[in-house]
């Protein structure tokens, strides 16, 4: 991680703060879900990092990215990333989003496959409207609030006590991560989020669908995007909840790595 560049990026009025591993090799882009940032994707990187340049964005409302007053919804996210992808003049990149960020990615996809070379939906929050209106109505907003005044060594213990197993620099950032999470950030909870059947029908890009077996898409959603999209493929990974690139760290790799090397890109 000490050889990782750090910078900003001015797009659509915000600074978008990223972290880079570099080189002159195909561009892989990881885009994180609501309260995590790029710095999560830390264990996969690692993996990725001696045969691709990996670029972690922090969304707007997360990390060191602004928190700008209001423009939280996909279509927002999904304008930033595009203004990344476009200021760094990257060839066409590999585009690997999780929870939030796989629904930012296949909006991305769908309205700009040119700047993208395959892409990647990590359990992406393909919500039924009335789980999306569950979600919007539930605490979680307020539950973050509290968390918000409270210190890292406390938000640390706790993801100590729920998680044991879990590597401790994985807990810590992902806790540095909570609490660098604006409350303004929730606003990409309002219903209603892009259909994403509409979106699946209309990929040009290759496609994989990963997800667990405890997550937000189940194998039957799977099996119908597939059918509505024949050349979006999928994989489920066996004891992985959404968190599924943390439950099952060396599986989620190993297969995000099939789908690059099947893709002609280096590894």
């Amino acid at each position: 991680m000490s050889t990782w560049s750090s910078a900003v990026c001015e797009t659509n009025g915000i600074s978008l703060h990223y972290t880079r591993t570099g080189g002159a090799k195909p561009p892989v882009v990881l885009l994180h879900g609501l309260m995590t940032n790029g710095l999560c994707w830390s264990e996969l990187a690692r993996v990725l990092a001696p045969d691709y340049d990996v670029i972690m964005p922090d969304a707007r409302g997360h990390g060191r990215s602004s928190a700008p007053a209001a423009g939280y919804r996909y279509a927002d996210h999904a304008a930033d990333v595009v203004g990344l992808l476009s200021a760094l003049q990257l060839p066409p990149a590999f585009l690997l989003g999780h929870s939030m960020g796989g629904m930012t990615a296949a909006v991305v996809a769908s309205r700009c496959p040119e700047l993208l070379r395959g892409l990647l939906l990590a359990d992406p929050t393909f919500l039924s409207p009335e789980v999306q209106r569950d979600v919007y109505a539930s605490d979680v907003a307020e539950q973050h609030r509290q968390l918000l005044t409270r210190s890292l060594a406390e938000v640390l213990a706790d993801a100590r006590r729920r998680h044991p197993h879990r590597p401790a620099e994985t807990l810590e950032l992902f806790a540095r991560a909570r609490l660098q999470t604006s409350l303004r950030a929730f606003e990409v909870l309002t219903p209603p989020n892009p259909d994403f059947r509409q979106l699946i029908s209309q990929l040009r890009t290759p496609t994989l669908l990963v997800f667990g077996d405890g997550g937000i898409v189940s194998a039957a959603v799977a099996q119908e995007l597939h059918q509505l999209n024949p050349s979006v493929e999928f994989a489920q990974i066996p004891d992985a909840g959404h968190a599924l690139q943390v439950d099952q760290p060396a599986r989620f790799a190993a297969a995000v790595t099939r789908f690059l090397r099947a893709s002609g890109a280096a590894g």
